[in-house]
């Protein structure tokens, strides 16, 4: 049997959207369980890309293209996938503050997020303190990712975690952007921070032990 798994993988290592879903047509034709397409196929992809970005040999063009064609495929699994197949290892939201409208940055976290098993929320730009609290609330999320791509929006980044804490809610909060460092991190009450989507990875499957 051809292994299609291994295909697959590849296919989102190099970034071929267009062939993906014909693969896991085949793969599926042919018997392959969806849970071992998604975990051992599309994520187990992922997990490789993460690393081969930190080391330089990919850059955020080629990640993107993985992480879209990984998305891709998994969108086209979803309505086949069983109780099971799947365990996300939590909910996350994530979004960038208020006043700042910067978003590529924030949405490769995203998809690296969701590629590795976590439920993404992705509020989108310029979001109030309040607009996170909200999804945080309605989702009923063990993390939140802030992001600021510009100096001038890091008070509202100040301001979300305050308005967090101040409603007590029991959700990790990680932040990261441009201007934003470990120091300012540790200053506005934030419980992690990282300067990239691969450690942005890490730094939440630290949160849930995963």
């Amino acid at each position: 049997m051809a292994n299609y798994v291994e295909e697959i993988k590849e296919l989102v290592i190099d970034g071929e959207d267009e062939e993906i879903v014909d693969k896991i047509k085949e793969a599926i034709d042919d018997g392959v369980s969806v849970g071992d397409i998604v975990n051992n196929g599309l994520i187990e992809a992922m997990n490789v890309i993460g690393p081969m970005m930190a080391s330089g040999e990919l850059f955020v063009p080629e990640v993107l293209m993985s992480a879209e064609t990984m998305q891709v495929g998994l969108n086209y699994v979803k309505p086949l996938l069983q109780d099971g197949d799947l365990k996300s290892l939590g909910t996350i939201v994530i979004g960038t503050v208020e006043g700042d409208l910067h978003d590529i940055g924030k949405n490769l976290v995203a998809m690296m997020l969701e590629s590795s098993g976590f439920t993404v929320i992705n509020i989108g730009i310029d979001q109030s303190p309040q607009a996170f609290v909200d999804a945080i609330v309605e989702n009923n999320a063990q993390i939140v990712g802030l992001s600021a791509l510009l100096t001038t929006t890091m008070p509202a980044m100040r301001d979300t975690v305050a308005l967090i804490k101040e409603k007590g809610l029991d959700v990790k909060v990680a932040v990261g952007g441009a201007p934003v460092n470990k120091e300012f991190a540790d200053t506005i009450g934030a419980d992690g921070y990282s300067e990239d989507a691969t450690g942005a990875v890490a730094l939440c499957k630290g949160f849930v032990g995963a």
